[in-house]
């Protein structure tokens, strides 16, 4: 069993000489004393299991785990209450712990308590594991591309990197847009600091600004101390924004303040304050347009398009595609320790000719999950998701049946256009913005032609 440290929140001796004689004499665990949520909170040291003594009146749940949520914290606590005290039973829930103890101390209870939560905090710390082994597997690979558009890429990302200006990404979310953050961090004078990346997926909308630029003491309810935001824990490096269509007006606003005077003011805050970042922003959006509709200021977009590198989908990067199944089989084959050493015909032709709309991230993870289901040499289409394998045909023409003028009779142009639109959706397996997008017209265009023409889909 790996062994832990866990922090326990109480000054009940007799709790405290009971969880020592079970954590660290009898598993040999590192047990860790603290009198209050404060003194838990100054200390440097990031525990794997909190034991929180919630009868001490000085203990208030709710303003525990907010804290640990500011801190993106996700250890589990297991609280401490009174037998039968079940309104701090349900508090303790709500709150979010991971579970609780009743005094007088149930000691098979408390064995399988912490059974559990030792198998999930292992299991946390092999996922972490993992990320960072993928993240450095991530840095370590280059940027595997032959097609005319990603060299153009290439040689924006060596202009850019040794500049100090702040860089816009667009593209298709699955393109590659943070490994080409990281790549330009990498390769600029601010490699040796911090590279922090941003969604705004992960904070709640009224925590964004402060999640960005800091909190001052007492600026929200349970913020009782200055909080450095993301900007200031990333001084000297790179800030990587994966969205910016997203962000309000506001925020928007202190953006563009930074930009212009390197400075941030964190929310409740009266001063500015120095700040040296890079900022690197991406977007899937079209900024023109949100510009057209008042939701991007005007001055934040003309600074952010001075510098853009745009990202094409996997779609446009014609024999790329190839070139990274073959890299990803590699990879994963010699990885999983396969004996699998290419693709048939008919599997490298879907795979050329599917739409890829989680672009190179999807392609990865279908060509990892092909090879582990592959018994022989090859993958074959079989291999291949179902929603792929009538793209093995998609290099035909789309036809009708040949006959648009038999026995000198002209066809009706809706004749036509029913067949090929048949022909489009058979085609596309369902894939509706495939086929709209091959037809040359818009997905709402595409359903009024199947239901005038009663296409069955």
């Amino acid at each position: 069993m790996k062994k832990h440290l866990i922090s326990l929140v109480s000054t009940d001796d007799s709790l405290r000489r009971l969880f020592s004689r079970k954590l660290e004499k009898d598993l040999g665990h590192t047990l860790r004393l603290f009198p209050d949520s404060e003194a838990l909170f100054a200390d440097t040291s990031v525990p794997d299991i909190i034991l929180l003594d919630a009868r001490a009146q000085e203990i208030i749940l709710s303003e525990v785990f907010r804290e640990l949520r500011y801190r993106k914290s996700e250890v589990p606590v297991i609280s401490v209450i009174h037998a039968k005290d079940e309104d701090t039973c349900r508090e303790s829930l709500r709150s979010g712990c991971f579970d609780y103890l009743e005094v007088p101390i149930d000691e098979a209870r408390a064995d399988r308590v912490f059974h559990h939560v030792f198998r999930i905090v292992d299991l946390r710390h092999e996922i972490g594991r993992l990320r960072e082994e993928m993240q450095d597997r991530l840095l370590s690979t280059p940027m595997i591309a032959e097609s005319r558009e990603m060299k153009l890429v290439f040689r924006m990302i060596e202009q850019v990197k040794g500049k100090d200006l702040p860089v816009l990404l667009t593209g298709e979310a699955g393109t590659g847009r943070e490994f080409v953050a990281r790549t330009i961090h990498a390769g600029s004078s601010r490699n040796t600091k911090p590279f922090m990346a941003f969604s705004q997926a992960s904070v709640p909308e009224d925590m964004l600004p402060g999640t960005l630029f800091g909190f001052t003491k007492d600026s929200c309810p349970g913020i009782d101390k200055r909080k450095a935001g993301l900007f200031e824990q990333a001084h000297g490096g790179t800030v990587y924004i994966s969205e910016i269509a997203g962000f309000d007006l506001e925020v928007q606003a202190q953006l563009l303040h930074f930009l212009r005077y390197k400075q941030i003011r964190p929310v409740g805050g009266k001063q500015y304050e120095k700040v040296d970042i890079r900022l690197i922003i991406a977007t899937a959006e079209n900024l023109k347009e949100l510009l057209g509709k008042s939701k991007i200021l005007r001055e934040l977009y003309y600074r952010l398009i001075s510098l853009p590198i745009h990202l094409p989908p996997l779609r446009d990067r014609g024999t790329d595609i190839i070139l990274l199944a073959e890299t990803f089989l590699e990879q994963h084959a010699k990885k999983e320790n396969i004996a699998v050493r290419g693709f048939t015909s008919e599997a490298l032709e879907a795979i050329y000719h599917y739409p890829w709309p989680g672009n190179v991230r999807e392609l990865e993870h279908t060509i990892r999950r092909a090879l582990l289901e592959t018994k022989g040499k090859l993958i074959s289409l079989a291999h291949l998701p179902k929603i792929m394998q009538p793209f093995k045909d998609a290099s035909m023409e789309l036809k009708t049946d040949g006959r648009l003028f038999h026995d000198n009779k002209i066809v009706s142009l809706d004749q036509i256009k029913q067949q090929v639109v048949h022909r489009a959706v058979e085609i596309a397996n369902g894939n509706m913005a495939y086929a709209a997008r091959e037809l040359g017209i818009s997905r709402s265009t595409l359903y009024k032609m199947i239901e005038k023409y009663h296409i069955d889909i």
